[in-house]
């Protein structure tokens, strides 16, 4: 797994690729932790270039957005995709996160 994380416009966006399993979310997990360390509060999750997640991915996803509220920050995710987005549909994590279609439109949400 790929994660990039960039400042946009007061916001981390973070590019996810590849699969995010037990192993793999991780180091999702500590490079998250990383940002929040430095202050970070406001996440906006680019899943693109997601192609598999698991339930240990979706844990991840909890616990970021836990650690966020707590600071009164804000996850979005966007760009969901195929497989990834049926998991979300049948987990029911699109009526617990924000889903927005692209990055840009993500931006709006805060």
């Amino acid at each position: 797994m790929k994660i990039e994380g960039k400042n946009e416009n007061g916001r981390l966006v973070v590019a996810v690729e590849g699969r995010m399993d037990a192993v793999s979310s991780q180091e999702f997990d500590r490079k998250c932790d990383e940002w929040l360390s430095a202050g970070e509060a406001n996440f906006i999750l680019n899943f693109t270039g997601l192609e598999y997640i698991s339930s240990a991915g979706l844990r991840s996803l909890l616990i970021l957005g836990k650690k966020l509220s707590a600071k009164k920050g804000k996850v979005v995710i966007a760009c969901v995709k195929d497989v990834v987005k049926e998991v979300f549909t049948i987990s029911g994590f699109g009526s617990v996160f924000a889903v927005e279609d692209s990055v840009e439109s993500a931006h709006g949400r805060f």
